[in-house]
């Protein structure tokens, strides 16, 4: 008989349909079958030895929420008999859309180790979300849970994962203990999913997502130079092609509509053949040796509310002289979405794992580095550049500064005119810890003022949900938003002759340190956030609320 190995994951949801996302022990047929008739069924495809499935489930009644079980060959597996927690379920906006649109997110997720084991890093605030949403099941939740990168650690694993790897190859040999191909990558995605609380949270509560660098390695793609080093390493090949079609099973995947999902080649292919991995491996060498040929930005629409998740790793462009964080292509697609019936929207979200605004010292080195890097200041110069960029992790969107004015003139763009939305809202993580930024364009004293964007424009990040904040992050972000930081800043940028940034910012929440997710709660054209830290399981603390929309 078919068992469930991992899931369900409840990803894609709209006003009648959804996505539910499957691992069996075995070929099979999945079902979703919802306690009001609605469901769907899907055969499993195999990559590597593993089974999977996405169970398109339609017939769903806007405006209601369905309990579902899932079975696999007619045998029921989820929920289990002996489960603590609520029965998953399937929430549906009405077709109104009149309804409050919640989104939390976070990023940068260490996998919580066993319940009666001390966690090192603290409370993971996913964990503490499933206890609330468990102990109270008709309470508010979020209608989507973003996971802006870093939901596992490919470079970065746990004892339990070293020890498997250990048993399996030795750690003698590089990658060490460090994923080196799909077989451990399902480890990583077990060691986190499988976790009760977030196992059940996943299954009731759709998900977006999108990776970040140590989805595959600390630094990926951070420049030319580091890809060609990495490339001349026996073992780079395998850890990127695994990673991304790992990320395409697990993530992916359930990030599309069932539309998308009708309309995708690839899709089609991998379900059409007894065993994908070819096929899947063939894609990702594909993505690996042309990143302009695979999309994996993507657009969600929840009511009047839109959101755009950008691929910030692997839609660069590394050439020094032609440097950007998305390829032409990509950031076509990323214009034309921001801009496409901006009167169909309130507000406009984009999600990028890196932060748009940083503090200020962080933006101007990065800047700074990367006119070293490019040969402003000689060779000797662009070589000792290179070797901080690595170090220092300076690889946001202020070291690529085509694509930091590109992205603060669309935002500006779109935020203008008779149908401007109320609010764009940048959605970041990575940085380990939380803050609010605003910015203000010339001639104006704010976001919304003199030749500024009529809506209201911040950059919201918030990071980690389960990892380690030491205390050289701690102070060094706090200086780095000072006075002191900021004339400091400005001496790196006139040392490689940056310009100025096209816009000024100022930081008006934070930063705050811990286990942590936002949530913004968006009706009409208000906007409210809260901030909630993680102080045990179950207990979630708010630290922060705001109206983003009160000047």
């Amino acid at each position: 008989m078919a068992g469930l190995r991992l899931g369900p994951l409840l990803r894609y949801a709209d006003a009648s349909s959804a996505t539910v996302w499957v691992e069996a022990s075995r070929p099979c047929a999945a079902e979703v079958r919802c306690a009001d008739g609605a469901g769907g069924t899907a055969r499993t495809f195999q990559v590597a030895g593993h089974h999977y499935a996405l169970v398109p489930v339609s017939g769903l009644t806007p405006g209601t929420t369905t309990a579902y079980e899932v079975l696999l060959d007619g045998r029921s597996v989820w929920p289990p008999p002996d489960s603590r927690f609520p029965p998953s379920v399937i929430r549906t906006r009405a077709e109104d859309d009149g309804d409050t649109v919640r989104i939390t997110f976070g990023s940068c997720r260490w996998a919580a180790p066993p319940a009666d084991t001390e966690d090192p890093v603290g409370p993971d605030a996913l964990d503490s979300l499933a206890a609330r949403l468990a102990a109270a099941p008709g309470a508010e939740r979020p209608d989507a849970l973003l996971l802006l990168g870093d939901q596992v650690y490919a470079d970065e694993v746990s004892d339990a994962v070293k020890q498997r790897i250990r048993a399996r190859r030795g750690l003698a040999d590089a990658p060490g203990a460090e994923v080196a191909d799909f077989e451990e990558y399902t480890w990583l995605y077990y060691e986190s999913w499988l976790d009760p609380e977030v196992r059940w949270l996943l299954s009731t509560v759709p998900s977006c997502m999108i990776f970040d660098d140590h989805d595959v390695i600390d630094d990926w793609n951070t420049s030319a130079a580091w890809l060609a080093d990495m490339r001349a390493t026996p073992w780079w090949r395998e850890r990127l092609l695994s990673g991304l079609m790992s990320y395409w099973v697990h993530q992916h995947l359930g990030n599309l509509s069932p539309a998308e999902l009708a309309a995708d080649p690839l899709y089609a292919a991998v379900r059409a053949t007894p065993d994908a991995t070819d096929v899947l491996r063939a894609f990702a060498c594909r993505a690996d040796a042309d990143p302009a040929s695979v999309r994996w930005s993507y657009r969600r629409d929840f009511g009047r509310v839109r959101l755009l998740m950008v691929d910030t790793r692997a839609a660069r462009v590394l050439d020094e002289g032609e440097r950007a964080m998305l390829d032409p292509g990509e950031a076509a697609w990323l214009r034309e979405q921001a801009l496409q019936d901006r009167g169909s929207y309130d507000h406009l979200l984009i999600g990028t794992s890196l932060p748009w605004l940083l503090p200020h010292l962080v933006h101007d080195a990065e800047a700074w580095n990367a006119a070293l890097c490019r040969g402003e200041r000689g060779a000797r110069w662009a070589r000792f550049g290179e070797r901080i960029r690595r170090a220092a992790d300076l690889e946001h969107w202020a070291a690529f500064p085509g694509s930091f004015a590109a992205l603060t003139e669309l935002i500006a763009e779109a935020g203008s005119g008779a149908d401007a939305p109320a609010t764009v809202l940048v959605l970041s993580g990575d940085v380990h810890h939380a803050y609010v930024a605003e910015p203000r364009w010339p001639g104006g004293s704010g976001s919304s003022g003199g030749s500024g964007p009529d809506a209201r424009v911040l950059q919201l990040t918030c990071s980690p949900v389960h990892n380690s904040i030491p205390l050289s992050i701690r102070a060094g972000f706090r200086f780095g938003w000072s006075a002191v930081a900021r004339a400091l800043g400005r001496r790196f940028a006139g040392h490689g002759g940056c310009a100025r940034p096209p816009v000024a910012w100022r930081k008006t929440g934070g930063p705050w340190f811990g286990n942590q997710l936002m949530t913004l709660a968006l009706h009409g054209r208000s906007a409210r956030l809260r901030l909630e830290q993680a102080r045990g399981k179950g207990a979630l603390a708010t630290v922060e609320e705001s109206d983003l929309t009160s000047r």
